[in-house]
């Protein structure tokens, strides 16, 4: 089975275009680093894209709130998919109830699945590698500076099975997907103990027998 739409599919599969499943909107504002504030509304970049979800380990930036009410337009909710336009695109994240009313920047795609149901199965569709691969063929620009369109993501053919095997697959996928972001959280928690330990251990200040 193809992403281009070429190839057999299982009885009771079908193939759709993305923008026949879901509205897709254009790149969020681009915040010069002279307007970030220290509290306010966050605004998701691609280097908080991890896993298929919304990482804050990169450390977030934030919007004014007042500032923030004028992109009311680009604010995420729960069950919106968020794609990178530019650099490696096509890297996708699912918005979750904490990000809800966050905002996303100019280098990301937002796609909102008008049946709330097929989220889980089309952000894991998007990050596919044969789906990043297709994206990446359609891609303007030279290396390093690759970007696609709102009518590209909107062209992208989707492989659909029956809902309740959507639901199937997402679920599943996003199983895995949040055990990858679990033992990243044990990796980087058990290094910050290792440098702690290292720096009490070699400055003296801990002794390593009594």
């Amino acid at each position: 089975m193809n992403v281009d739409g070429r190839g057999d599919l299982p009885q009771g599969w079908r193939f759709a275009a993305l923008g026949d499943l879901c509205d897709i909107q254009g790149g969020g504002p681009a915040l010069p680093r002279g307007d970030r504030a220290e509290d306010g509304v966050p605004l998701v970049r691609p280097a908080d894209l991890r896993h298929q979800r919304i990482s804050a380990h990169a450390g977030l930036i934030r919007v004014a709130p007042e500032q923030a009410r004028g992109w009311l337009r680009h604010r995420i909710t729960a069950g919106d998919i968020l794609v990178t336009r530019t650099g490696a695109v096509g890297r996708a994240a699912l918005v979750t109830p904490h990000e809800h009313e966050w905002l996303h920047n100019t280098h990301l795609l937002r796609v909102r699945p008008r049946d709330a149901a097929q989220a889980p199965y089309l952000v894991a569709y998007l990050a596919r590698r044969a789906t990043a691969d297709w994206l990446e063929s359609r891609a303007a620009g030279t290396t390093g500076m690759r970007s696609i369109t709102v009518r590209t993501l909107s062209e992208l053919p989707v492989a659909l099975p029956p809902l309740d095997q959507q639901r199937e697959i997402g679920a599943a996928l996003a199983a895995v997907d949040a055990k990858i972001r679990a033992h990243e959280d044990i990796v980087r928690a058990t290094g910050a103990l290792r440098d702690t330990l290292s720096e009490l251990l070699m400055s003296g200040r801990m002794k390593t027998s009594p």
